[in-house]
Order: structure tokens, then C-alpha cells, then sequence
């Protein structure tokens, strides 16, 4: 589906004013029109000791579609799952707050805005299930034109987390961006570089308004 025209945010979301450093700002809201009008401006909305926080990494997580790396043994691993998009959003998700897992900060706050936003078809889900049919890795995130900004991911199986990001590199296509925030050792063996938060910037404001790709597998 089309994403829905959103209302506009009350909250100004301006990177000229952003201090160095990776957290930008606190507060404001999760409506669908703030969440989406920050994503476009570069931030993205990670709760931390119960405030709502806005970060815009100093040093942002990029991965471009054709940079993928996809080794011989995640080839081999891939023929093992089946990948569907927009199956199972609530599940992506579910798994990715998982409070046993380390580092965990989907709270239901962000839970309830991104199903919400999926609901509207600005977040996508990528969902990886093996051959008996359950869900074993996938990730989320919302699209705004060429740009993907993704937001968390999981796995339950070696290599299922990284077939979803092939899997998503290859939906989105080679003119599209991938953004995954942090770059990680995990991300870095997939391809993913670090870009100035000034280049991210640039890069973005000339994807947002593109035609999206077709989110279907």
C-alpha cells in the first residue's frame, strides 16, 4: 500500500541546531507525522531511562544495496529460508524487543507507534522463516522514498538476521539507502561504512521525496 499522508508535527526538527554529539534533542511526541518528519530531517526517536530521546549519530551506520556483502556461507544459509515482507510486522517487532536481549529499548510506547506506522505503510518488516515455517530472524524500519531507515533486527538462527539485509538490499535496490544508525561489527561484515552526519544529511534530502520501491517478495 501507498504510505497515508500525515498530519504535520507541531515539533521542529532543524540540524542546524543540533549540538555535536549523537543525541540531538528530548521530548515532543511518537504521532506518525513527528516520527516521520524527524526520520526526514536525519533523527530517529530511542527512549533511554524512561525520556524519549532523538539521536542523529555524529557518525552514521550506511549501507548502499550494492555494497551488500554476501559471503559463500550466507549464500548457502540463504537457500534455507523463505523471505516474505509485510507478513508478519507485529511478530518482526515482538522478537526485536525481546527484554532478554542485550541492549533491549523497545518500549510499548515505540511498539505501539511503529505498528501504527506499518498500519499507515510507512514501516515495513522483512521476515526470514525456515523450512518448517517459523519465523527465525527479520528486521523493521520505516521507508521514506529511497531511504530506509532501519530500526532494529533479530535472529533465532545463524545467518538470519544477515539474510534479512540482503534480502532488504535487494527490495529496496541499488538507488536506494539503507540507514542502520550504528555501524556494528555484525553490520561492517554485511558492508556497512560510516558516513559524517553532514553527508548523511546531504545524501537523504535527495532520496525522501523519490518514488518508493515495490515492498514485495
Amino acid at each position: 500500500m501507498n504510505p497515508v499522508p500525515l498530519d504535520p508535527s507541531p515539533w521542529v526538527f532543524d540540524p542546524s541546531v543540533w549540538p555535536a554529539d549523537d543525541c540531538v534533542a528530548g521530548g515532543a511526541d511518537l504521532e506518525p507525522g513527528t516520527i516521520v518528519d524527524a526520520y526526514r530531517h536525519g533523527a530517529f526517536p530511542m527512549p533511554h531511562d524512561g525520556q524519549l530521546l532523538w539521536w542523529s549519530p555524529m557518525r552514521r551506520g550506511v549501507l548502499k544495496p550494492s555494497d551488500v556483502h554476501v559471503s559463500r556461507s550466507l549464500r548457502r544459509s540463504m537457500r534455507r529460508f523463505t523471505v516474505t515482507v509485510d507478513q508478519s510486522f507485529e511478530s518482526v517487532i515482538d522478537a526485536c524487543a525481546d527484554p532478554s536481549r542485550p541492549g533491549s529499548w523497545i518500549d510499548e510506547s515505540i511498539r505501539a507507534a511503529y505498528v501504527r506506522l506499518h498500519a499507515l505503510g510507512w514501516a515495513h518488516s522483512v521476515e526470514i522463516s525456515d523450512a518448517g515455517g517459523d519465523l527465525v530472524g527479520g528486521l523493521y524500519g520505516l521507508g521514506i522514498g529511497r531511504l530506509f531507515a532501519g530500526e532494529s533486527m533479530f535472529h533465532h538462527t545463524t545467518d538470519a538476521s544477515k539474510a534479512a539485509v540482503a534480502a532488504l538490499a535487494e527490495i529496496v535496490g541499488p538507488d536506494s539507502l539503507i540507514d542502520v544508525q550504528w555501524r556494528t561489527p555484525h553490520l561492517a561484515s554485511l558492508g556497512v561504512t560510516e558516513w559524517p552526519r553532514g553527508r548523511y544529511l546531504t545524501a537523504i534530502a535527495a532520496l525522501i521525496d523519490q518514488p518508493e520501491p515495490e515492498w514485495v517478495r
